[in-house]
Parts: structure tokens; C-alpha cells; sequence
């Protein structure tokens, strides 16, 4: 493992157990990510690359491999300590905005900064990513009153304001328009560029890969490019 690199995979493995089909999610991955980078994973429905995310977020244990992410070992980890990973280390940001309707925009994210122990105060550094999204104007909002761009630059807030090591973006345009779409992946760049942030995204369109400063290709549970 690299002194830079803040995710590092070795020979990882996934499989699945599907009625009495062993499904292989993942075979033999190899990736190191340099802290800094924006990195375009792209493949088809079935490649590996949501399980891929959900191994490196902590959300399930690999078969088997290596994964390290900020230099601490997944496979050692328990529950608690992969929980734990994913309120301080690792944010997410889903297809769907995944918003309370209940809940202003404001309180939407501070729910998540309080289940991280972080109190209910944001810091000067979110304040300016909340200034870069363009929603400041819009935090006393429910998620009805806003436009699918404006949920998803929410959501991405929302995932930011723990101030996460890594992001990991999976589908994050996926339910926008053109115009929105670009707007969200122009924030994501400057997000990445200004602010130094890792920003992993998965991704169908080939133009929103473009935005990453490296893209990824996998093919049945393999990287093949």
C-alpha cells in the first residue's frame, strides 16, 4: 500500500449466496486511490461496481482481500467499528436523494452530523461547501419544495457534512435532467478541485465519467481498464 493512497484493495473478493447459486459480485480486485483523486467507475448493470461501493463503505464484509481505507483494515473491523467508519470517514451520495419529507433541508443534514456525534454546529469549512452548492438560500425547505438538483445538492451536503474523507457517488444524476446533471457534476469537480475532496462515482454516462480526473472500467466483478 502506497504512503498516499487512502484506498487500497488487494485480491478482494465478494460472493453471494443466491438460493443454492454462489453469485461471485467481485473477483479479484485490485485498486489503489490517491487522496486528492476523482475517480469515474463505469460498467454495466451486473459488473461489481455497487458491490464494490458497499465493501468500501462498510456496508458488507468482503469474502475475502484486503481493503484499507485512511489506513484502517475493514477485515478486522465489527460491526460497530464499520458503523462507525461511515459516520466519520466515508459519505454517501445515492441516485435517489433519500430525503426526509418531514424534514427542512437544514435538518435533513444536521440529523446526520448529530447521529455523528458532531454536534449541531456547522463549521466554517461547511458553511463554505454549503456556499459552493448553492443552497444556502434553501435550507428551511422541505424536500417537496425543491427541485430534484436542489435535493441532490442536498444530499451531497448532506453526506459532506461530517467532513468525510472519502465520498462515494453512485448514480448521483441518475434521476436529472440534462441542465441538472451538469450542474451537480460541475459542483462535484469543484468540490474535488478546490477543496482537495476523494470523490468516487459510479456512473452510466460516459460524459459524466469525463468529469473524474481518472475512470475505472469493470467487467464481471473485475477491473478491466
Amino acid at each position: 500500500m502506497s504512503e498516499d493512497s487512502i484506498i487500497s484493495v488487494q485480491k478482494l473478493t465478494k460472493t453471494y449466496r443466491v438460493g443454492d447459486v454462489d453469485v461471485h459480485a467481485l473477483q479479484g480486485v485490485d485498486l489503489e486511490v490517491t487522496k486528492g483523486e476523482f475517480i469515474a467507475v463505469v460498467g454495466s448493470s451486473g459488473s461489481g461496481k455497487s458491490t464494490l461501493f458497499n465493501v468500501l463503505g462498510g456496508l458488507t464484509p468482503p469474502t475475502s482481500g484486503s481493503v484499507h481505507i485512511n489506513g484502517k483494515d475493514l477485515a478486522g473491523m465489527t460491526n460497530t467499528q464499520r458503523t462507525d467508519l461511515r459516520k466519520d470517514t466515508v459519505g454517501f451520495v445515492f441516485q435517489k436523494y433519500n430525503l426526509l419529507p418531514t424534514l427542512t433541508a437544514e435538518d435533513n443534514i444536521r440529523i446526520v452530523q448529530y447521529i455523528g456525534g458532531h454536534g449541531m454546529n456547522f463549521s466554517p469549512a461547511f458553511l463554505e461547501i454549503l456556499d459552493i452548492l448553492g443552497i444556502v438560500d434553501r435550507m428551511k425547505h422541505k424536500p417537496r419544495a425543491l427541485s430534484g438538483g436542489q435535493q441532490q445538492r442536498v444530499a451531497i451536503a448532506r453526506a459532506l457534512v461530517n467532513e468525510p474523507s472519502i465520498l462515494l457517488a453512485d448514480e448521483p444524476t441518475g434521476n436529472l435532467d440534462s441542465q441538472n446533471t451538469t450542474a451537480v457534476l460541475e459542483l462535484l469537480k469543484r468540490l474535488n478541485r478546490d477543496l482537495g475532496q476523494t470523490i468516487l462515482m459510479i456512473t452510466h454516462d460516459q460524459d459524466a465519467a469525463g468529469y473524474g480526473s481518472r475512470t475505472i472500467r469493470m467487467r464481471d466483478g473485475q477491473i478491466v481498464d
